[in-house]
């Protein structure tokens, strides 16, 4: 039996507080049970030196965890001197899967940058860090295009991810870190409200999966994105 006597298909009770940052050009945090992020968007009219000549914008990400985000003081990698492969990952995955739903050439010369502090992790934190992320962008978006430092929404479509993976055989939807932990199978759908797929991240820990298996986690994470979607556009709106 799952935590909370959830089902197979569903997510952990999900709820996103927007405006939580007055420096921000945009903000929220997304809960995710357990899983708490912290997602801003700022905007600077400028934009990486090898793109000046490109008549385009951009939009970048950062992730990083707090110290007391996990069980045993997570220490930071500033301190360390440098970034981990996986901290690296994730801020890339961020970065290029909200980059499918924006027209660059629409944000005036300048760009994005979206910052993602996870404070307390039980499983999903870059799943949740891109929901959440689009929630920030949106309302940096309306804030800009109030402010007429915009003069098109930029946005061309919505966005999601939701973790999933196979224990036992059996597909699971949203994995906390008990289930991630002893998964088989574990995977990151990234997927648009209205184009389709972003990306997949799929990958055998203990065993191989089968097309048919990929086929029904695919599946059981466009029926959770639905719900996610609707979360996303009441804290937008």
């Amino acid at each position: 039996m799952r935590k909370f006597n959830r089902k197979k298909d569903q997510i952990r009770d999900m709820v996103i507080d927007p405006n939580v940052n007055k420096n921000a050009d945009g903000s929220c945090i997304i809960k995710l049970g357990n899983t708490h992020v912290i997602c801003t968007a700022s905007y600077e009219s400028d934009v990486p030196a090898w793109l000046k000549q490109k008549n385009s914008g951009w939009l970048t990400a950062e992730y990083g965890m707090l110290p007391g985000s996990t069980s045993t003081r997570n220490k930071r990698e500033a301190v360390k001197g440098k970034q981990s492969g996986r901290t690296v990952e994730i801020q890339r995955l961020i970065g290029r899967s909200l980059r499918t739903i924006i027209n660059l050439k629409k944000l005036n010369g300048g760009q994005f940058i979206l910052d993602c502090d996870v404070i307390q992790a039980d499983g999903g934190t870059r799943t949740a860090s891109i929901s959440g992320a689009f929630v920030a962008l949106s309302l940096a978006v309306k804030k800009l295009l109030d402010k007429k430092v915009l003069t098109e929404n930029p946005i061309i479509d919505s966005i999601s991810a939701i973790s999933c993976g196979i224990l036992d055989n059996e597909v699971y939807v949203d994995l906390d870190y008990s289930e991630d932990s002893v998964a088989d199978v574990d995977a990151n759908i990234i997927l648009t409200k209205n184009s389709g797929i972003s990306e997949v991240q799929a990958s055998g820990e203990g065993s191989t999966f089968n097309f048919d298996q990929l086929s029904q986690m695919i599946e059981m994470t466009k029926n959770a994105a639905k719900l996610i979607f609707e979360i996303q556009e009441k804290a937008i709106h």
